[in-house]
């Protein structure tokens, strides 16, 4: 996935209001640009650290860009812009990255599913069935530790999310959660237990159903961010 045009540069000054950061240019403009994660971005911006962000020129947007890369207290660079993690996937499923979904006929998003109405992200159709594909984009870097963690904040949508997976995977059908890792610098993903435990026992209880678990990395610029390699999911069960 590359930018077009190719992200700028600018400094962080603040963000707040979950949705809005001021960022200052690398022209010394001051912009109020939109911030796309409804996450915490808990070790994931430093004020004052370098960010970048796409510009638009729509009349109609009350904002003038978009946060799309931040820099984290580790050095990492970090795509906080959450939107891309579908796009990133379906671009990897269509090329053969994740090997362990190859050989899908057919590619569906947003499928109603579930007895929670929930949507599924993907579904992939096989000739002897359909697996149904979760996404959940990672950001959460610590100190001293190439092992990224999700999630960032106590999230009970995602908890949802994987009851209704090991709710397919307990009736026979194929339920994959994926975990998109947008950071650099990492070599494998665990649950954040300290931040939400019930996330991450909810996790290991959708594994032990048939839940497939895989996480892949990325390489991240601000040139462009591709899907590139499989990482471990570190359950510690």
């Amino acid at each position: 996935m590359r930018f077009h045009p190719p992200l700028e540069e600018g400094r962080l000054i603040r963000r707040y209001k979950r949705f809005l950061a001021d960022i200052e240019t690398a022209a010394g403009e001051l912009l109020t640009i939109h911030c796309p994660n409804t996450g915490s971005m808990f070790n994931c911006m430093v004020e004052g650290g370098p960010v970048w962000f796409s510009r638009s020129n729509d009349p109609k947007r009350k904002l003038p860009g978009t946060w799309e890369i931040a820099q984290t207290p580790q050095g990492r660079l970090a795509c906080v812009n959450t939107a891309r993690a579908n796009p990133l996937v379906e671009e990897a499923l269509n090329a053969g990255v994740i090997t362990e979904l190859n050989g899908f006929t057919a590619l569906k998003r947003e499928v109603p599913y579930g007895q929670e109405k929930s949507r599924i992200d993907f579904r992939l159709d096989y000739p002897d069935g359909a697996a149904y594909v979760e996404v959940k984009s990672v950001t959460l870097g610590f100190d001293g530790t190439p092992i990224a963690a999700f999630p960032d904040a106590v999230t009970q949508r995602g908890a949802k999310h994987l009851r209704e997976l090991a709710h397919l995977a307990r009736n026979g059908v194929r339920a994959v959660q994926l975990y998109c890792v947008n950071v650099s610098g990492i070599d494998g993903v665990r649950p954040a237990e300290e931040i939400d435990p019930g996330y991450a026992a909810a996790l290991r209880e959708a594994k032990a159903a048939g839940v497939q678990v895989l996480a892949y990395g990325v390489n991240v610029s601000a040139q462009e961010i591709c899907i590139d390699r499989p990482l471990p999911v570190l359950l510690n069960d």
